[in-house]
């Protein structure tokens, strides 16, 4: 079940291939390569001793790590160097998401991801991307010329901006993970918004959330990180909503009947409409599965 009517592929497709888009990507993007949240916080819950039963919460793993081992970096760190040790995806795949979507002109696209799978896609097709760190706490270095002056950064399709909302793999002190991490995120997200100086989100990122709608490859409607970090943009941004946005979501997990999982995702969508949201239910390989399709053959 996708969802996604005609006219709301012909809307995509044709936004993606003028650049009049915003890519924004999630751990999904990377499954197959990378471990899932859950895989990866099982994993480290063995490591660290986590004694308690809700083991694939990766936020509440690493906040037990931090005060196991007093040093949130250090936790961190071991947190990178896991993610770090495998290779990257094959572009070659022309149904791999970072491949995809490094083929259209796209001027920015932003992650919640630590991996530099983005940066690697756009240069494979010739680009010059630059990179730069949302410096969501006074700790995380960021590329202060980024924040100067009302323009900023001019992203351009042949010289795009990968923005990393939670941090990268290469400033393990900069990356969202613990729950105090995700609290301390969107508290400043709000403050910034209160306050007007937008020091999280500078001028041709505030465009790209505004100015574009935006494509969510990688996340989950039921996932607390997906609603809490969109619910915040649009409090900290009111203009997100001003266009019509697509999430690329995984079916919710029901031990019950097809019948039901219908029912669940024909609410979830109802949900969302307020939002502007439109939904493709899959994974993030079955969407680029379809929008290739729909594209026609790779030239």
């Amino acid at each position: 079940m996708h969802d996604m009517g005609e006219a709301e592929w012909e809307r995509l497709i044709d936004q993606l291939r003028s650049g009049d888009c915003t890519p924004f990507l999630g751990s999904g993007a990377c499954a197959g390569t990378l471990p899932t949240g859950a895989a990866l916080s099982r994993d480290m819950a063995r490591r660290w001793d986590y004694p308690f039963d809700d083991d694939h919460d990766l936020p509440r793993v690493t906040q037990f790590a931090v005060m196991r081992y007093g040093d949130s970096v250090y936790v961190k760190r071991r947190i990178c160097e896991t993610l770090g040790a495998g290779g990257p995806p094959d572009f070659k795949d022309p149904h791999e998401p970072h491949a995809l979507l490094a083929g259209f002109p796209l001027p920015v696209y932003l992650t919640t991801n630590y991996d530099d799978f983005i940066l690697q896609s756009l240069r494979a097709a010739g680009k010059n991307p630059n990179v730069a760190v949302c410096p969501w706490n006074r700790g995380v270095a960021y590329a202060e010329d980024l924040f100067s002056g009302e323009a900023g950064w001019n992203p351009q399709p042949d010289a795009p901006l990968i923005y990393h909302l939670h941090g990268n793999l290469n400033d393990p002190a900069s990356i969202v993970l613990a729950e105090d991490d995700y609290l301390e995120f969107l508290t400043n997200l709000a403050v910034d918004g209160a306050g007007g100086s937008q020091r999280m989100l500078p001028a041709s990122i505030l465009a790209a959330l505004t100015r574009r709608p935006l494509l969510f490859i990688g996340y989950s409607l039921q996932d607390w990180t997906f609603r809490v970090l969109f619910h915040g943009l649009l409090k900290a941004v009111p203009g997100i909503n001003r266009r019509r946005h697509v999430s690329v979501q995984l079916a919710p997990s029901l031990v019950r009947t097809k019948t039901d999982v219908l029912q669940v995702q024909r609410q979830l969508a109802r949900y969302y409409e307020d939002w502007r949201i439109s939904i493709f239910w899959g994974t993030a390989e079955e969407f680029c599965r379809e929008l290739r399709r729909r594209m026609g053959p790779v030239p």
